[in-house]
């Protein structure tokens, strides 16, 4: 078997092969006499029918066939003899200008890139250092009372932050339009849950009142043909509450699963909770900056089978996830949607993965059991979730590739430049700040 290599752009090479003729024909005889066998034709006896004649009714469908056969087996044989490591399956195209009586074909696909790391020690880092204040705490708590707001109905002008209970009905142009109307709302005062003024034209209104509003929608509105159009709002106002939150004590402690009420016990499992958050967002900032540094120090390609695999991956994890949320969607999204997120995991993964390999990095099996006993501590019942790792070998590998990641990271740091950022709790958290915790 005759090979040739011809290096195509980027990561795309072609191997050009040629199967002489002899070992075609000795893989189509062998099939033909296979087939002669089991072949069943008028006027012959099972098998005795002359190879001629099988030739003349099969030899085209063999011939295919041992084409394919063939293709597949050389083509992983040609590679290996060239020391390339392909991805995704080739792209094949038969040449029939070479020996009639051989193979000839091109193969055309991507190949592994070579990796060479790059120096790290220009990455700067920036690692978040935040403690956990009595403030924090107080926060917290506070949160939590307002998440069991009751409602007490009174009867006094509304202020901010009381619900009022309205009917309301939307005009343009003295012409009701559609989304501009609703019964038996309930709206916060304050919340900001409505266009800008709508909120605060009702300060000051009684139960039983009527007011009509004069608002212009803003020109960033959600529904384009609403964006910057005058409107008139008719309100009527059935109700008026004032928010009660309840006192911390023994039974509002309770309701939140600490067992016998006890406030000093509530703050350290809040206290505990804000602590594990606060460690988790550290490590996200951490491992997102050091992985943004991989890619800026080391400029690879990669293979467009790799990519598009990825795309396809992460187009079902969407799809999946929309599903479980209980949202159906009959828009077919395309791959290229995907795509730049796509590239940036396959990069990462090479990369990551050639630290792991050059470094000869294992997983820490102590630090698997503390990030298994981190994830358990979440749950009712810690032991279970402990035990189905340790049960479990499949989930317990994904586990110990994730830890892995973390020991890369931990490896990039001690290369780059690290600085301390001391930020609040609030602060770490950016948009996620004042979640409950308990």
């Amino acid at each position: 078997m005759q090979v040739s290599v011809e290096s195509g752009e980027g990561l795309q090479t072609r191997l050009l092969i040629n199967v002489p003729g002899e070992r075609v024909k000795t893989a189509i005889d062998g099939k033909l006499k296979e087939l002669s066998h089991s072949a069943r034709m008028d006027g012959f006896r099972p098998g005795k029918v002359p190879m001629r004649v099988l030739k003349q009714r099969y030899g085209e469908q063999v011939k295919h066939d041992v084409y394919g056969e063939m293709i597949q087996s050389t083509f992983y044989e040609a590679a290996s003899q060239e020391k390339l490591m392909p991805v995704g399956p080739p792209s094949i195209e038969i040449r029939e200008d070479e020996d009639p009586d051989g193979l000839a074909y091109t193969a055309t696909f991507d190949v592994m890139p070579e990796i060479k790391l790059a120096d790290l020690s220009g990455i700067k880092v920036k690692k978040p250092v935040a403690e956990i204040a009595e403030s924090d705490v107080d926060a917290m708590i506070e949160k939590l009372r307002k998440q069991r707001t009751t409602w007490n109905q009174v009867d006094r002008e509304a202020a901010e932050g009381d619900t009022v209970t309205i009917d309301f009905k939307g005009f343009m142009d003295g012409e009701a339009f559609e989304g501009g109307a609703g019964e038996d709302m309930p709206l916060v005062l304050g919340s900001g849950s409505m266009i800008p003024g709508f909120e605060d034209g009702l300060l000051g209104v009684k139960a039983g009142e009527s007011r009509t509003l004069e608002i212009s929608f803003p020109e960033d509105y959600r529904a384009e043909h609403l964006a910057g159009k005058k409107a008139t709002f008719e309100v009527n106002v059935k109700q008026v509450s004032e928010p009660e939150l309840p006192p911390v004590d023994e039974e509002f402690v309770k309701s939140l699963g600490v067992e016998g009420g006890n406030i000093d016990g509530l703050r350290a499992e809040i206290r505990d909770n804000m602590e594990r958050e606060a460690k988790q967002k550290i490590h996200g900032r951490i491992k997102e900056q050091v992985m943004d540094g991989f890619l800026q120090a080391n400029e690879i390609s990669v293979p467009r089978a790799m990519v598009e695999q990825e795309s396809a991956a992460l187009k079902k994890q969407a799809e999946a996830e929309m599903a479980q949320s209980g949202q159906k969607s009959t828009i077919d999204l395309p791959l290229t949607v995907f795509e730049a997120q796509a590239e940036r995991r396959v990069k990462l993964g090479l990369l990551v993965g050639e630290v792991i390999s050059e470094h000869k990095i294992e997983a820490d099996q102590d630090r698997v059991e503390s990030t298994i006993a981190d994830m358990a501590a979440t749950y009712e019942d810690p032991q279970e979730i402990i035990n189905w790792y340790r049960d479990n070998r499949e989930q317990r590998q994904s586990l110990e590739k994730v830890v892995m990641e973390d020991q890369v990271v931990d490896w990039a740091m001690e290369q780059m430049q690290v600085e301390e950022e001391h930020l609040s709790f609030d602060e770490l958290l950016g948009e996620q700040a004042g979640e409950p915790s308990a």
